[in-house]
C-alpha cells in the first residue's frame, strides 16, 4: 500500500527496471547452504565430517596382507541346488572351500548360503576353525600313502626336488594351500569333488616322520649319514 506523509507526497514502491525483468531474491542468504553446499563446511558432509570418496580399506584384524600368517583360500567346487515352491522355485548354493597357510596347515569345510559370496565366505570361515596341521618332509611328503573317502581313491607318493605337483586340478587346490611342491598323484575312484578333497585330506592326515614313529615307541633316533663317493686316487707307475 501506498504511504501518504506529511508533505502530501505518495511514496511509491521501487521502479522496476528495464526490459520489465522483475529483482529476483537470492535463495539461501546470498548462496545455496549459507555460502557453500554443506552449511559452509567447504566441503561436502560439512568440511571436517566429510571426505574422499573411494573403496573401503580392509580391517586392521582382517587374515590377509600380515605377511607370514597370511592365508589362502582356494574355492574348489561351487554347487547350486533349487526346491519347487508356491511361487516358483528358490535357489541355494553350495561353495567348497580349502584354507591353509602354506607351512602345513589346512582346513576344508563347505558353506551354504541363498547367494554365491555368502556361500563362500561362510565356506572360508568354517575351513579358518577346522585347520589341522600335517606332517611334511621338506616341500614333499615323507612317504607313501594310498587314501580312500566314499567312492574316492587317491594315491600320494613323494617326488624328488624340481618334480613339481602332479595332480589334478581339485587335490592340486589342497596340496598347495598345506605348502607341498614335489608330489606324484593319481584318482582312482570316483571325480566327485567333495569325496577327492576329504579323501586327500585324510591321507595326508595319515603321514608321519622318522622321529614321531620312534619317539611313540620308545626308540631314539639315529642319524644316518650320507655316503661319501670313494676319493679317486692317481694309479700307481
Amino acid at each position: 500500500m501506498a504511504e501518504i506523509t506529511n508533505t502530501g507526497t505518495v511514496d511509491s514502491a521501487p521502479a522496476a527496471p528495464q526490459g520489465g525483468e522483475q529483482p529476483q531474491p537470492q535463495r539461501g542468504g546470498g548462496q545455496r547452504g549459507g555460502g557453500q553446499r554443506g552449511g559452509g563446511g567447504g566441503q561436502r558432509g560439512g568440511g571436517a565430517g566429510g571426505g574422499p570418496r573411494g573403496r573401503r580399506k580392509p580391517d586392521a584384524g582382517s587374515d590377509f596382507g600380515k605377511g607370514g600368517d597370511e592365508l589362502v583360500e582356494k574355492v574348489v567346487y561351487i554347487n547350486r541346488s533349487s526346491k519347487v515352491v508356491k511361487g516358483g522355485r528358490r535357489f541355494n548354493f553350495s561353495a567348497l572351500v580349502v584354507v591353509g597357510d602354506k607351512k602345513g596347515r589346512v582346513g576344508i569345510a563347505l558353506g551354504k548360503a541363498a547367494e554365491v559370496a555368502d556361500a563362500i565366505r561362510r565356506g572360508g570361515e568354517l575351513a579358518r576353525n577346522k585347520m589341522v596341521s600335517i606332517s611334511l618332509k621338506d616341500v614333499t611328503i615323507p612317504h607313501e600313502v594310498h587314501c580312500r573317502y566314499g567312492g574316492a581313491k587317491i594315491l600320494l607318493r613323494p617326488a624328488s626336488p624340481g618334480t613339481g605337483i602332479i595332480a589334478g586340478k581339485t587335490v592340486r587346490s589342497v596340496l598347495e594351500s598345506v605348502g607341498i611342491k614335489d608330489i606324484l598323484t593319481k584318482s582312482l575312484g570316483s571325480k566327485n569333488a567333495a569325496n577327492v578333497v576329504k579323501a586327500t585330506l585324510n591321507g595326508l592326515l595319515t603321514l608321519r616322520l622318522r622321529e614321531d614313529i620312534y619317539k611313540s615307541r620308545g626308540l631314539s633316533s639315529k642319524k644316518i649319514e650320507t655316503p661319501q663317493p670313494p676319493s679317486a686316487t692317481p694309479p700307481t707307475v
